[in-house]
């Protein structure tokens, strides 16, 4: 950020933190489009998830994640790859896998398949012995429904397993999961969730402007947000900042708000 000091703007956690997270969502950056992402959104950026499976196919992915890495950014592979070798009974296979690519971030998912929950646990505790692991919880499916409570029980049982954060799933589209079909936040969902886990805990899956607003109007600028697009980095830093018009009266002072617009 430039050297300008601006009353009322909110203060910024820095990197290494545990609030006001950032995570991007890599879906196939080339290794120049990698070092532009760096040049001007690395120190923003938390973590880099190779979304799905595309760490598999991506040329020269062992490069760019060291050039992640080298920025101070944590690198892992999206859940879903997980799953693939979850389902085929390689787990093993998958750990040789992500050791051989350097990484030492995990994110264990049942988004896709149905894994038994205290198998899931298990997983967590044996992975987080070597690993910073993040969890995510809430299907990928449109349609399929889990209760507050479940959520919160999920939760709970993960983060007391040793996941480092657990994710609120929203997939890439921002339309399951915590947020409606219509992209708009599961208030309901949402509130409960809060009512038994810490904020901090909770890494909420945010692709969409609207829903990076939302959160940060309820919830302030060092709320942890995550699938944002490379491209998306500084205007979310705006954002958080009150620097853009969807949040530009939450950090300021009731006097300023009677300059609102109606």
């Amino acid at each position: 950020m430039e050297n300008i000091h601006l009353p009322l703007m909110p203060e910024r956690t820095k990197k290494p933190r545990t609030n006001g997270v950032v995570m991007v969502m890599d879906k196939g950056l080339s290794i120049r489009e990698a070092e532009d992402f760096i040049s001007v959104s690395g120190d923003l950026t938390d973590f880099v998830k190779l979304g799905f499976g595309t760490s598999v196919v991506t040329p020269n992915v062992k490069e760019k994640i060291k050039l992640y890495q080298e920025a101070n950014i944590k690198v892992y592979l999206g859940g879903t790859l997980f799953e693939a070798f979850m389902i085929r009974n390689m787990e093993d296979e998958y750990r040789q896998f992500i050791d051989g690519l350097g990484i030492d971030t995990i994110e264990i998912s049942d988004g896709s398949m149905r894994i038994d929950h205290a198998k899931k646990c298990e997983v967590i505790r044996n992975f987080s012995k070597n690993y910073t692991v993040l969890s995510e919880v809430g299907a990928k499916e449109a349609g399929i429904l889990i209760a507050p409570a479940r959520w919160i029980e999920m939760m709970e049982t993960e983060l007391a397993a040793g996941a480092f954060k657990v994710i609120a799933e929203a997939r890439e589209s921002g339309t399951v999961g915590i947020y409606r079909p219509s992209g708009k936040a599961h208030t309901v969902l949402i509130n409960k969730i809060l009512s038994k886990i810490a904020i901090d805990q909770i890494l909420w899956e945010a692709p969409l402007k609207s829903q990076q607003a939302w959160f940060i109007n309820h919830f302030g600028a060092n709320v942890n947000l995550g699938n944002i697009s490379p491209n998306d980095i500084i205007p979310l830093e705006t954002l958080r900042l009150g620097l853009r018009g969807d949040t530009f009266f939450r950090f300021l002072p009731d006097e300023c708000k009677k300059y609102k617009l109606e």
